[in-house]
């Protein structure tokens, strides 16, 4: 059975970087490109894109930067500028790049687009709640009063 679209992979032309190892962990596991753009929310499509456009030197100056956010593994942070010149010579060059994500053009914007738009109806729906049952709290005890009111007159 095939996977549907939005689950496969396919293939780009940033595998070969995007699948490079930046190192060991310590765990003893490799980590690729791939999960550590995810691990710190980026897209691996779009920065490797983004990478791609870039000259050589910058590009790497940027994916070091990168790399230094990673917790360490078998490298430290002083290690950064030299795996990011290794990985970036796997990427390809060219001056754009129509390449998108498989999950779709700004993927993670519009995740957080529709993430803060299901807090702010949750809240709204809660505040309404929480008037609702003020409200009704607030009637039962006007009742109360203008019965015990009405049982202090003669």
């Amino acid at each position: 059975m095939a996977l549907r679209p939005d689950f496969s992979l396919g293939h780009s032309e940033f595998d070969e970087f995007l699948f490079a190892s930046v190192g060991e962990e310590k765990n003893g596991s490799e980590l690729t490109v791939l999960s550590a753009l995810t691990r710190l929310g980026l897209d691996p499509w779009a920065e490797a894109a983004r990478l791609s456009d870039l000259p050589e030197e910058t590009a790497a100056h940027a994916l070091a930067a990168t790399i230094a956010g990673l917790p360490e593994g078998a490298w430290t942070v002083l290690d950064s500028g030299a795996i990011a010149a290794r990985l970036v010579k796997h990427l390809p060059k060219h001056g754009g790049s129509a390449v998108q994500s498989p999950w779709g053009r700004n993927s993670g914007h519009q995740k957080t687009k529709t993430a803060t738009a299901m807090w702010l109806i949750c809240i709204v729906l809660a505040a309404a709640g929480l008037f609702a049952m003020l409200d009704q709290y607030a009637g039962r005890n006007s009742v109360t009063d203008q019965s015990s009111v009405s049982s202090t007159r003669p």
